[in-house]
C-alpha cells in the first residue's frame, strides 16, 4: 500500500482528488492539507512515500517544500509536484529540486495513480505534455536580490519604499531593477514582473 500526502489549497479539488485516487486499492491517503508548511510537517511525522504537492500554496510552495523534503534526513519517501500550470521556470525549479514526478492536474485519474505507483517505484515521471518545455528549458536570468526587488515591486513600493524596507540607496535599487529590466529585455519594471512570473522565475 503506498501511503500518499495530498497538499491542495483548493478544497473542493483535494477533496475530489483524495476520493478518486482511494479508487485505487495500492494507494491509501494518509494526510491532506492546503497548506505548504504543513504539509512538510505532515511528510516527515505520517510516514508517507508519497508527497504529491501543489505547485501554489499558502505557507511555503510546493517547490520548497520539496526541495527541504528532498534535503531531510528524516523523510526517506518521494516527491512529486501537482500543477495546472507548465512554465518553463516551475519546471527548471522542479528538475534543480530533483523531484520524482511533475503531474498535471488534468491528467486522467488512471494516468495518475500509474504515475503514482511509477514515482513510488523508484522511477522519474513527467507528464506527456510537459516533456516538450524539458528541451525548451531557459535558466532563470536573475539573481536572488533581483528576483527579491521584483517583488517589491509587484507589492507597489516605490523605489524610494524598497530602498528603506530593504536598506539599501535608492541608487541600489535603481541598479539592480535597471539590471533586471535589461535581462528580460523590457523597458518597465512592471513589464519585469509581468514577464518573470510568467517564466515562473518569481
Amino acid at each position: 500500500m503506498i501511503r500518499l500526502l495530498l497538499a491542495e489549497d483548493q478544497v473542493l479539488l483535494r477533496d475530489a482528488l483524495q476520493s478518486l485516487l482511494q479508487v485505487s486499492e495500492e494507494i491509501e491517503v494518509v494526510a491532506t492539507t492546503g497548506d505548504g508548511s504543513e504539509a512538510l510537517h505532515l511528510a516527515t511525522t505520517e510516514k508517507v512515500d508519497v508527497a504529491l504537492l501543489d505547485i501554489e500554496m499558502p505557507g511555503l510552495t510546493g517547490i520548497q517544500v520539496a526541495e527541504k523534503l528532498k534535503e531531510s534526513d528524516t523523510y526517506s519517501g518521494k516527491v512529486a509536484l501537482l500543477t495546472t500550470f507548465s512554465r518553463p521556470g516551475y519546471i527548471e525549479k522542479a528538475m534543480v529540486a530533483k523531484v520524482d514526478g511533475y503531474l498535471l492536474k488534468d491528467e486522467p485519474i488512471a494516468t495518475l495513480i500509474d504515475a503514482i505507483k511509477t514515482i513510488d517505484s523508484g522511477k522519474q515521471v513527467v507528464s506527456t505534455d510537459l516533456q516538450p518545455l524539458l528541451f525548451s528549458l531557459e535558466t532563470n536570468p536573475l539573481n536572488e536580490r533581483e528576483i527579491m526587488l521584483l517583488h517589491a515591486v509587484k507589492e507597489g513600493l516605490s523605489t524610494e519604499e524598497i530602498a528603506q524596507a530593504k536598506h539599501l540607496s535608492e541608487g541600489t535599487v535603481r541598479n539592480y531593477l535597471s539590471s533586471a529590466l535589461q535581462k528580460l529585455h523590457v523597458t518597465h519594471r512592471h513589464e519585469a514582473v509581468r514577464v518573470a512570473e510568467e517564466k515562473g522565475w518569481m
